[in-house]
């Protein structure tokens, strides 16, 4: 897992879980990972499974071909048929432990923390390769979710030693305040897959990585 904890940074691109067509999404993956995405977390929750499945197989292969990480959300039996890099977990998802034992150490498993702090310790204890908090500004993916404090990120950077995800309207702007105050990660929906130029607008993160 170590080889992959190096990989845990830059931008985290989650795709848009209204758009199910999976040429177009695959489209929208590839401008993602052109413009400078360095993981991809797939959230579809609608389509029927054997669509799910061929979209996720080719999005896997897409971020082989850019050295990229693949995450699916909270879908272990879609994680485990197509070796995804890892899975994405929140709290009405599959507990960590048992996700742990179905997909082995060498998989990824992200933990959405939301704006506690106590279950960031959990589930670094717990051994999660990553967290999430989250959101830190208006969202229009997730309008109502609950709003995170900066200093989460702060004392995670101090506290954990875990790489750190940050999610919730953050755009090219706002962003490097949160890498400044402890993220590895920006996560971002509409930012770069509710942008015209997806690739456009994915470059547009680079620089607050550098």
């Amino acid at each position: 897992m170590k080889t992959y904890r190096k990989k845990l940074t830059g931008l985290y691109a989650i795709t848009d879980a209204s758009v199910t067509d999976s040429q177009k999404v695959i489209l929208c993956v590839e401008q993602a990972l052109r413009g400078g995405a360095r993981v991809i977390q797939y959230r579809d929750k609608s389509s029927n499974h054997d669509q799910r499945l061929e979209t996720c197989f080719a999005l896997l292969e897409l971020t082989k071909e850019f050295d990229a990480v693949f995450i699916i959300n909270d879908d272990i039996n879609l994680t485990m048929e197509t070796k995804a890099d890892g899975i994405h977990l929140g709290r009405d998802d599959i507990s960590l432990s048992e996700a742990r034992k179905k997909l082995g150490e060498n998989t990824i498993i992200g933990i959405s923390c939301y704006n506690r702090f106590d279950l960031a310790e959990l589930a670094t204890k717990e051994g999660a390769n990553y967290i999430a908090f989250g959101r830190f500004f208006p969202s229009r993916t997730k309008p109502d979710a609950v709003t995170a404090e900066l200093g989460l990120l702060e004392r995670a950077k101090q506290e954990l030693d875990i790489p750190v995800v940050a999610i919730g309207g953050i755009t090219a702007e706002n962003g490097g305040r949160l890498i400044q105050a402890g993220a590895d990660m920006l996560a971002v929906v509409d930012g770069i897959f509710g942008q015209t130029n997806i690739e456009a607008a994915a470059k547009q993160y680079r620089p607050l990585f550098s």
